[in-house]
């Protein structure tokens, strides 16, 4: 689902697709709560938290996709001061997939105990 390449984890692209069932759900909502999840974990495995993601490049089927995707940014991101830079391009997903999302993250430094 991505590469950690020094301090920065780059995503291939992340579905709304359940890891556990493989199940993709029918409405873009579903879709994009669990396509966040999936980032959550993602991050995660690299050592790094959505506080960390610098920029999401989002794709949807199309335009009535996007207000399901706002809709999670704004749970998962809410102060507007503190949000990475986000694109969102329109663009033909296959499989019944509505959106994609592809992120960049700088994984923050440890402190040195001392």
């Amino acid at each position: 689902m991505g590469a950690r390449v020094g301090n920065m984890i780059f995503s291939s692209g992340i579905a709304g697709k359940d890891p556990a069932t493989g199940e993709l759900p029918a409405d873009g909502a579903e879709q994009g709560r669990v396509a966040f999840q999936n980032l959550r974990t993602l991050l995660a495995n690299g050592g790094a938290t959505l506080e960390d993601v610098g920029r999401v490049t989002v794709f949807v089927k199309d335009e009535s996709v996007r207000e399901a995707i706002n809709v999670e940014w704004l749970k998962c991101i809410p102060d507007p001061h503190d949000r990475p830079a986000r694109h969102t391009l329109v663009h033909d997903l296959r499989g019944g997939m509505l959106l994609q999302l592809e992120v960049i993250a700088v994984v923050p430094d440890k402190p040195v105990a001392g």
